[in-house]
Parts: structure tokens; C-alpha cells; sequence
């Protein structure tokens, strides 16, 4: 069953775009709904947090998991990381 989703990013309110899941992973589902906007204030202030409590160069976006609803950080360790598994539009699968 998939749940109704809104598909703006709750901290920047930008769209987000449709993210294949990777093979081998406990997520539902064919993809999650990331806000891959690299100015979201999520992804920005996630670099200090990161680096204050854990000592490493990485932040996180915002995703959700549109079978469940689940909503959490996608840890990133770049700007361009994972960008590579965001679906076109026309490709995307249906939830």
C-alpha cells in the first residue's frame, strides 16, 4: 500500500525527487522521495552538526520512504553523493 506523500522538503519547502533505493537495503520499495537542494537548511547546518558530534566531513538531506511514510536523514558525504541514483521524471516507477 502506498500512503498519500507530500513531496516538498518540510525544511526548505522545494520538491523533492524520486531516489532508487540501493540493492541490498532494509527500505521498502523501489525509491524514496530525497530533497537533493543543496541550500536546504537540513543539508547545510548538517555539516557542523556532523563534525561537532562526530568528528567526520558528511551531512544528511531529508527523505521519505513513501510505503511507510518514514521520514529520516539520507547521510551524504559530498554535495554530488548519491545524486546519481535520482530518477528522471519519465523513468520513475510508481509508487
Amino acid at each position: 500500500m502506498t500512503l498519500p506523500i507530500e513531496t516538498l522538503c518540510p525544511h526548505c519547502q522545494r520538491p523533492m525527487s524520486r531516489w532508487t533505493n540501493p540493492e541490498a537495503t532494509s527500505w521498502s520499495g523501489a525509491f524514496q522521495f530525497v530533497c537533493f537542494n543543496d541550500e536546504c537548511p537540513y543539508f547545510v547546518r548538517g555539516w557542523e552538526w556532523m563534525k561537532s558530534h562526530y568528528h567526520i566531513a558528511a551531512s544528511y538531506r531529508h527523505r521519505i520512504e513513501p510505503e511507510t511514510g518514514e521520514t529520516g536523514p539520507l547521510p551524504v558525504w559530498s554535495r554530488e553523493a548519491l545524486k546519481d541514483n535520482i530518477l528522471p521524471e519519465e523513468a520513475a516507477p510508481h509508487a
